[in-house]
Protein backbone atom coordinates (compact mmCIF):
# COMPACT_ATOMS: atom_id res chain seq x y z
CA UNK A 1 0.00 0.00 0.00
CA UNK A 2 1.63 3.24 -1.02
CA UNK A 3 2.12 6.05 1.97
CA UNK A 4 -0.54 8.50 -0.19
CA UNK A 5 -3.38 5.59 0.46
CA UNK A 6 -2.43 5.09 3.67
CA UNK A 7 -2.85 8.99 4.45
CA UNK A 8 -6.29 8.97 2.60
CA UNK A 9 -7.65 5.98 5.08
CA UNK A 10 -6.41 7.98 7.73
CA UNK A 11 -8.40 10.66 6.27
CA UNK A 12 -11.73 8.65 5.93
CA UNK A 13 -11.02 6.96 9.74
CA UNK A 14 -12.62 9.83 11.60
CA UNK A 15 -13.09 10.41 15.44
CA UNK A 16 -16.03 9.59 17.34
CA UNK A 17 -16.16 12.68 19.98
CA UNK A 18 -20.02 12.13 20.94
CA UNK A 19 -22.84 9.48 19.93
CA UNK A 20 -23.55 10.43 16.51
CA UNK A 21 -20.94 13.33 16.17
CA UNK A 22 -17.90 12.63 14.66
CA UNK A 23 -14.36 14.92 13.85
CA UNK A 24 -12.41 14.82 10.54
CA UNK A 25 -9.32 16.75 9.08
CA UNK A 26 -8.61 17.37 5.38
CA UNK A 27 -5.92 16.81 3.30
CA UNK A 28 -4.41 19.76 0.88
CA UNK A 29 -6.00 20.16 -2.31
CA UNK A 30 -5.07 21.72 -5.83
CA UNK A 31 -7.24 24.83 -5.38
CA UNK A 32 -7.22 26.12 -1.59
CA UNK A 33 -10.50 24.41 -0.43
CA UNK A 34 -11.15 20.94 0.63
CA UNK A 35 -11.94 18.64 -1.99
CA UNK A 36 -15.74 17.91 -2.14
CA UNK A 37 -15.09 14.02 -2.47
CA UNK A 38 -13.38 14.62 0.67
CA UNK A 39 -16.31 16.34 2.61
CA UNK A 40 -18.49 13.75 0.95
CA UNK A 41 -16.61 10.33 1.72
CA UNK A 42 -15.97 11.54 5.79
CA UNK A 43 -20.07 12.01 5.72
CA UNK A 44 -20.98 9.00 4.38
CA UNK A 45 -18.41 7.62 6.58
CA UNK A 46 -20.09 9.14 9.48
CA UNK A 47 -23.31 7.98 8.55
CA UNK A 48 -21.88 4.32 8.01
CA UNK A 49 -20.55 4.04 11.20
CA UNK A 50 -24.13 4.35 12.58
CA UNK A 51 -25.90 1.61 10.76
CA UNK A 52 -25.82 -2.16 11.52
CA UNK A 53 -23.03 -3.68 9.08
CA UNK A 54 -24.88 -6.06 7.19
CA UNK A 55 -26.49 -3.11 5.81
CA UNK A 56 -24.93 -1.66 2.58
CA UNK A 57 -25.26 1.80 1.19
CA UNK A 58 -26.99 1.91 -1.84
CA UNK A 59 -27.88 5.87 -2.27
CA UNK A 60 -26.81 9.21 -1.37
CA UNK A 61 -27.82 12.43 -2.17
CA UNK A 62 -25.65 15.55 -1.39
CA UNK A 63 -25.23 19.57 -1.71
CA UNK A 64 -22.34 21.29 -1.51
CA UNK A 65 -23.39 24.91 0.96
CA UNK A 66 -20.45 26.92 1.49
CA UNK A 67 -16.19 26.10 0.57
CA UNK A 68 -14.74 24.25 2.97
CA UNK A 69 -11.61 25.72 4.67
CA UNK A 70 -9.08 22.90 4.66
CA UNK A 71 -7.19 24.16 7.84
CA UNK A 72 -9.73 23.64 9.98
CA UNK A 73 -11.21 20.52 11.38
CA UNK A 74 -14.67 19.00 9.76
CA UNK A 75 -18.10 17.83 12.34
CA UNK A 76 -19.98 15.57 11.19
CA UNK A 77 -23.53 15.44 12.77
CA UNK A 78 -25.94 12.40 12.34
CA UNK A 79 -29.12 12.36 12.51
CA UNK A 80 -30.90 8.57 12.56
CA UNK A 81 -33.82 9.79 10.32
CA UNK A 82 -35.32 6.01 10.13
CA UNK A 83 -34.60 2.40 10.78
CA UNK A 84 -36.63 -0.20 9.06
CA UNK A 85 -37.37 -3.57 8.33
CA UNK A 86 -35.12 -3.25 5.28
CA UNK A 87 -34.23 0.10 5.14
CA UNK A 88 -31.83 2.90 7.10
CA UNK A 89 -31.81 6.14 6.21
CA UNK A 90 -29.58 8.70 7.83
CA UNK A 91 -28.74 12.68 7.60
CA UNK A 92 -25.56 14.37 7.91
CA UNK A 93 -24.66 17.68 8.36
CA UNK A 94 -21.21 18.77 8.14
CA UNK A 95 -20.08 22.16 10.47
CA UNK A 96 -17.17 24.00 9.74
CA UNK A 97 -17.09 27.80 11.94
CA UNK A 98 -20.06 27.15 13.00
CA UNK A 99 -21.86 26.78 9.58
CA UNK A 100 -23.34 24.06 7.84
CA UNK A 101 -20.59 23.10 4.50
CA UNK A 102 -21.95 20.02 3.20
CA UNK A 103 -25.71 18.05 3.61
CA UNK A 104 -26.23 14.47 2.58
CA UNK A 105 -28.71 12.03 2.78
CA UNK A 106 -27.94 8.26 2.64
CA UNK A 107 -30.33 5.05 2.39
CA UNK A 108 -28.73 1.66 3.78
CA UNK A 109 -30.69 -1.81 2.82
CA UNK A 110 -30.42 -5.17 4.17
CA UNK A 111 -29.30 -7.72 0.93
CA UNK A 112 -31.97 -8.92 -1.05
CA UNK A 113 -32.93 -10.73 -4.04
CA UNK A 114 -34.26 -9.17 -6.67
CA UNK A 115 -35.14 -8.73 -10.83
CA UNK A 116 -31.56 -8.05 -12.55
CA UNK A 117 -30.72 -6.27 -15.51
CA UNK A 118 -28.41 -3.71 -16.53
CA UNK A 119 -26.89 -1.31 -19.47
CA UNK A 120 -23.74 -2.57 -21.20
CA UNK A 121 -20.25 -1.35 -20.82
CA UNK A 122 -19.22 0.70 -23.30
CA UNK A 123 -16.07 -0.37 -25.11
CA UNK A 124 -13.00 1.18 -23.52
CA UNK A 125 -9.83 0.16 -23.48
CA UNK A 126 -7.38 -2.08 -21.11
CA UNK A 127 -6.41 0.20 -18.54
CA UNK A 128 -3.14 -1.08 -18.29
CA UNK A 129 -2.31 0.43 -21.42
CA UNK A 130 -3.29 4.25 -20.89
CA UNK A 131 -0.25 6.28 -19.11
CA UNK A 132 -0.43 7.12 -15.09
CA UNK A 133 -1.19 10.50 -13.74
CA UNK A 134 2.42 10.90 -13.34
CA UNK A 135 3.02 9.98 -16.92
CA UNK A 136 0.78 12.13 -18.37
CA UNK A 137 0.12 15.35 -16.48
CA UNK A 138 3.92 16.99 -17.11
CA UNK A 139 3.22 16.62 -20.78
CA UNK A 140 0.45 19.26 -20.24
CA UNK A 141 2.57 21.43 -17.91
CA UNK A 142 2.66 24.54 -20.57
CA UNK A 143 -1.01 24.43 -20.66
CA UNK A 144 -0.81 26.23 -16.65
CA UNK A 145 -0.46 29.38 -15.47
CA UNK A 146 0.97 28.20 -12.16
CA UNK A 147 3.96 26.09 -12.88
CA UNK A 148 2.80 24.06 -9.54
CA UNK A 149 -0.07 22.61 -10.47
CA UNK A 150 1.58 19.33 -12.06
CA UNK A 151 2.70 18.69 -9.12
CA UNK A 152 -0.67 19.34 -7.00
CA UNK A 153 -2.17 17.10 -9.47
CA UNK A 154 0.25 14.25 -9.02
CA UNK A 155 0.38 14.78 -5.07
CA UNK A 156 -3.62 15.22 -5.03
CA UNK A 157 -4.11 11.62 -6.85
CA UNK A 158 -1.31 9.74 -5.04
CA UNK A 159 -3.54 7.74 -3.30
CA UNK A 160 -5.55 6.92 -6.81
CA UNK A 161 -4.15 5.36 -10.04
CA UNK A 162 -6.36 7.66 -12.42
CA UNK A 163 -6.12 7.31 -16.07
CA UNK A 164 -7.84 9.28 -18.81
CA UNK A 165 -8.54 6.88 -21.61
CA UNK A 166 -8.71 10.11 -24.16
CA UNK A 167 -6.84 13.64 -23.31
CA UNK A 168 -8.48 15.52 -20.73
CA UNK A 169 -10.09 19.26 -20.90
CA UNK A 170 -6.79 20.64 -19.85
CA UNK A 171 -5.14 18.64 -22.98
CA UNK A 172 -7.51 20.06 -25.64
CA UNK A 173 -8.41 23.74 -24.53
CA UNK A 174 -10.12 25.67 -27.62
CA UNK A 175 -10.91 22.48 -29.36
CA UNK A 176 -14.29 21.46 -28.16
CA UNK A 177 -15.52 17.88 -28.44
CA UNK A 178 -18.50 15.01 -27.90
CA UNK A 179 -19.21 15.65 -24.00
CA UNK A 180 -17.84 12.28 -22.80
CA UNK A 181 -15.20 10.94 -21.14
CA UNK A 182 -13.45 8.71 -19.71
CA UNK A 183 -11.59 7.01 -16.91
CA UNK A 184 -10.41 3.98 -15.66
CA UNK A 185 -9.15 4.20 -11.76
CA UNK A 186 -8.21 2.14 -8.49
CA UNK A 187 -6.82 2.66 -4.87
CA UNK A 188 -2.66 2.39 -5.36
CA UNK A 189 -3.04 -0.72 -2.56
CA UNK A 190 -5.31 -2.96 -1.86
CA UNK A 191 -8.44 -2.13 1.15
CA UNK A 192 -9.50 -3.62 3.77
CA UNK A 193 -12.94 -6.00 2.81
CA UNK A 194 -15.23 -3.79 4.37
CA UNK A 195 -17.95 -2.66 2.06
CA UNK A 196 -18.35 0.79 3.41
CA UNK A 197 -14.08 1.23 3.11
CA UNK A 198 -14.78 0.38 -0.98
CA UNK A 199 -18.20 2.54 -1.19
CA UNK A 200 -16.96 5.55 0.44
CA UNK A 201 -13.72 5.50 -1.39
CA UNK A 202 -15.34 5.49 -4.72
CA UNK A 203 -17.63 8.45 -3.28
CA UNK A 204 -14.05 10.12 -3.21
CA UNK A 205 -13.17 9.68 -6.55
CA UNK A 206 -15.97 10.66 -8.22
CA UNK A 207 -16.34 14.01 -7.44
CA UNK A 208 -12.40 14.33 -9.53
CA UNK A 209 -13.42 13.88 -13.03
CA UNK A 210 -16.96 14.28 -13.38
CA UNK A 211 -18.05 18.17 -14.92
CA UNK A 212 -14.80 16.63 -17.28
CA UNK A 213 -17.72 16.35 -20.16
CA UNK A 214 -19.03 19.97 -19.58
CA UNK A 215 -15.69 21.33 -20.51
CA UNK A 216 -15.28 19.23 -23.01
CA UNK A 217 -18.29 20.51 -24.89
CA UNK A 218 -17.05 23.82 -24.76
CA UNK A 219 -13.26 23.64 -25.00
CA UNK A 220 -12.47 24.66 -21.81
CA UNK A 221 -9.35 23.52 -19.91
CA UNK A 222 -10.76 23.97 -16.64
CA UNK A 223 -10.66 25.42 -13.21
CA UNK A 224 -6.44 24.75 -13.08
CA UNK A 225 -6.53 26.34 -16.72
CA UNK A 226 -8.44 29.45 -15.36
CA UNK A 227 -10.83 29.39 -18.17
CA UNK A 228 -13.70 28.76 -15.68
CA UNK A 229 -14.41 29.02 -12.86
CA UNK A 230 -16.88 26.98 -10.35
CA UNK A 231 -17.56 24.51 -7.72
CA UNK A 232 -19.71 21.39 -7.55
CA UNK A 233 -23.37 22.28 -6.45
CA UNK A 234 -24.97 18.80 -5.27
CA UNK A 235 -23.83 15.03 -6.42
CA UNK A 236 -25.88 11.59 -5.58
CA UNK A 237 -25.03 8.31 -6.73
CA UNK A 238 -26.77 4.92 -6.56
CA UNK A 239 -24.74 1.22 -5.85
CA UNK A 240 -26.44 -0.96 -7.69
CA UNK A 241 -23.99 -4.09 -7.27
CA UNK A 242 -20.98 -4.79 -4.51
CA UNK A 243 -17.07 -3.60 -5.86
CA UNK A 244 -14.05 -3.17 -4.74
CA UNK A 245 -12.32 -0.01 -5.01
CA UNK A 246 -9.18 -1.50 -4.98
CA UNK A 247 -9.79 -2.96 -8.57
CA UNK A 248 -10.34 -1.07 -11.71
CA UNK A 249 -13.62 0.13 -12.40
CA UNK A 250 -14.25 2.44 -15.47
CA UNK A 251 -15.57 5.59 -15.25
CA UNK A 252 -17.98 6.35 -18.15
CA UNK A 253 -19.16 9.92 -18.11
CA UNK A 254 -21.25 12.48 -19.95
CA UNK A 255 -22.74 16.08 -19.69
CA UNK A 256 -26.72 16.40 -21.27
CA UNK A 257 -26.78 20.15 -20.57
CA UNK A 258 -25.01 23.35 -19.59
CA UNK A 259 -27.29 26.43 -19.17
CA UNK A 260 -28.00 29.58 -16.37
CA UNK A 261 -24.14 28.98 -15.65
CA UNK A 262 -24.27 25.25 -14.51
CA UNK A 263 -23.13 21.96 -16.01
CA UNK A 264 -24.61 18.68 -15.62
CA UNK A 265 -22.63 15.42 -15.50
CA UNK A 266 -24.09 12.14 -15.44
CA UNK A 267 -21.64 8.71 -15.16
CA UNK A 268 -21.78 4.94 -15.10
CA UNK A 269 -19.24 3.15 -13.18
CA UNK A 270 -18.41 -0.45 -14.18
CA UNK A 271 -16.29 -3.17 -13.01
CA UNK A 272 -13.47 -4.40 -15.18
CA UNK A 273 -15.75 -7.50 -15.92
CA UNK A 274 -18.66 -5.38 -16.88
CA UNK A 275 -21.12 -5.54 -14.35
CA UNK A 276 -22.77 -1.56 -13.24
CA UNK A 277 -21.68 -0.75 -9.99
CA UNK A 278 -22.77 2.47 -9.70
CA UNK A 279 -24.84 5.79 -11.02
CA UNK A 280 -23.51 9.00 -10.69
CA UNK A 281 -24.62 12.23 -11.37
CA UNK A 282 -23.85 15.98 -10.35
CA UNK A 283 -23.91 19.49 -11.25
CA UNK A 284 -21.87 22.39 -10.53
CA UNK A 285 -21.42 26.19 -11.14
CA UNK A 286 -19.88 26.33 -14.59
CA UNK A 287 -18.84 30.15 -15.47
CA UNK A 288 -16.65 31.94 -17.98
CA UNK A 289 -14.58 34.48 -15.96
CA UNK A 290 -15.29 38.31 -16.98
CA UNK A 291 -12.71 40.42 -17.62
Amino acid sequence: MSSALESLLDLLDLEQIERDIFRGTSRSAVVPRVFGGQVAAQALVAAGRTVPAARTAHSLHSYFLRMGDPGAPIVYSVDRIRDGRSFTTRRVVAVQHGQPIFHLSASFQTYEEGLEHQAAMPPAPDPETLPTAAEMLPRYADRFSDPGVVDRLIEARAAVDLRYVDAPPFGTVGEPREPRSQVWFRTNGKLADDPLLHVCMATYVSDMTLLDSVLLAHGRGGWTVGDVVGASLDHAMWFHRPFRADEWLLYDQESPSASGGRGLGQARIYTQDGRLAITVIQEGVVRVPRD
